[in-house]
């Protein structure tokens, strides 16, 4: 029996939008026509595959505005909804462009044996389930999809129920495509991820650590990989002979764009004493410059909190780092304008690792900014967290940028930047600690995790006799 699931609008509050739940025998029916059609699929070489899915992208670019409005409302936002579906048909082509040496080929031969060779057979997983979460409703449900389609599995992806207009909109536009039978999308909630994931090969999963935690086990469970991208806690250190100007640009782009809505988005800052005053001054400056946009979605800065549940975790943060003694430089309290949840870009000083905004993952535009003498001590502080996704650092030269960075606990590191994994896709990288696990999302290896290697094994001399075991 389906489930009725009613849908938030980001900008007015209102519940304007139903989606119907898909349930485990949905989930079943799709995942044996989807295997079966996996198995034409694999059987086209790299090339008729890019090609296909190059034409996928040609349609996804024609129905540009159909897209990008539903993302609109789902996400609250207007720029960012129209780029999402520019990157995606971006990311197709960039894996397309690269198919040349993305498969091993040919036999090598044994180092201890020069008579027996090997040769790589490249299988891919059947079905290849995708959760994906709610800040970038269709970049995340394509980040994993595209370099497993191209590998030559089917995909089955279910979208976040907070933001899932846009993909009843992809499911039209896939219906037209060359991938309508090895690519769909499935609408519903927990329950229906968890189906998803006993009706797979593999599971590719961007969320919080909490459902990460759930989704490993389940795949663990069922002896299936898990593809997991999770929550950051992303420091910047700004050491005293930055650049404070471009210093202060990054921290302010890095922690709010997409309304800090981001998991590579930089949640904590440290700055050497020396420039302290000087750094949050302007930040401050810059922060209070920036504007809601409302009411009108095509200006300002900075769009509406999109799930509700999380402006009460930001009101939380603010209110605990207060009651311990921060001090608020701007923003600092969430908003309801036309029935939408909004936060300014809220600076916090005097801040220390007692108060959750500088331990939990906060996912929303607050600044906390924090002194510090020596670099070990910055490096300290950077590395006293449960997460390791990314982190950012700026100094007066890349030398010394890049060895601060070189001692922070986390996969990426933006060096005289912030966020830059967001803009950058060619860097291949893991989540450290709570962050996440399996293999990197970007590189070849990106694509190759949706292969599995078997190895053909030749041996091009006679073979051993038993006598040659002989205890004699």
């Amino acid at each position: 029996m389906s489930r009725t699931l009613n849908v938030r609008n980001p900008r007015n509050g209102e519940l304007d939008y139903t989606i119907e739940a898909a349930n485990e025998a949905a989930i079943q029916s799709k995942a044996i026509k989807l295997r079966d059609a996996q198995k034409t699929w694999r059987q086209f070489s790299l090339e008729d595959r890019a090609s296909k899915l190059k034409d996928f992208a040609r349609l996804v670019g024609q129905h540009k505005d159909e897209i990008s409005a539903a993302l609109e409302i789902d996400t609250g936002r207007r720029k960012i909804a129209a780029l999402e579906v520019d990157t995606l048909v971006g990311t197709i082509m960039g894996w397309t462009a690269q198919t040349d040496g993305l498969i091993p080929t040919g036999w090598t031969q044994g180092r201890s044996n020069p008579a027996i060779q090997h040769a790589p057979q490249l299988i891919p997983y059947a079905l290849v389930g995708v959760i994906s979460p709610w800040n970038f409703p269709l970049v995340l449900s394509m980040i994993d999809t595209v370099p497993a389609l191209l590998a030559g599995c089917s995909v089955m992806i279910k979208p976040s129920e907070v933001t899932p207009r846009f993909a009843d909109v992809m499911s039209s536009v896939i219906a037209q495509s060359p991938l309508a039978d090895i690519l769909c999308f499935v609408q519903g909630d927990g329950q229906t991820g968890a189906a998803l994931i006993e009706n797979v090969d593999a599971i590719c999963f961007t969320g919080s650590v909490a459902t990460g935690r759930k989704v490993a086990i389940a795949a663990a469970t069922n002896m299936i990989p898990a593809f997991l991208e999770l929550g950051g806690k992303d420091p910047l250190i700004v050491l005293e002979d930055s650049n404070l100007e471009h210093a202060t640009d990054a921290a302010l782009r890095g922690s709010t764009l997409a309304t800090g809505q981001a998991c590579q988005s930089i949640e904590r800052v440290y700055v050497q004493n020396s420039i302290l005053e000087e750094f949050t001054t302007l930040l401050a400056t810059k922060a209070n410059a920036a504007k809601l946009n409302w009411p009108e979605i095509s200006s300002g800065h900075i769009g509406p909190i999109i799930f509700d549940k999380q402006a009460a975790i930001l009101t939380s943060h603010i209110e605990d780092a207060v009651a311990k003694g921060a001090k608020v430089l701007s923003g600092g309290k969430v908003e309801n304008h036309g029935g939408g949840l909004w936060l300014n870009p809220t600076v916090l000083t005097n801040v220390n690792h007692s108060m959750k905004v500088m331990v939990d993952e906060t996912f929303g535009p607050i600044i906390p900014v924090m002194g510090f003498d020596t670099k070990e001590e910055a490096v300290s502080m950077a590395n006293d967290s449960e997460y390791g996704l990314s982190a950012a650092v700026f100094a007066g030269n890349l030398k010394d940028a890049t060895a601060l960075g070189m001692q922070i606990e986390a996969g990426a590191i933006s060096i005289n930047d912030a966020a830059l994994t967001s803009l950058f896709h060619e860097a291949e990288k893991h989540s450290f600690k709570l962050s996440g696990m399996g293999g990197s999302r970007m590189g070849p290896v990106g694509f190759q995790r949706f292969l599995r290697r078997k190895a053909l094994i030749a041996n091009t001399g006679a073979p051993a006799p038993l006598s040659v075991f002989s205890e004699d």
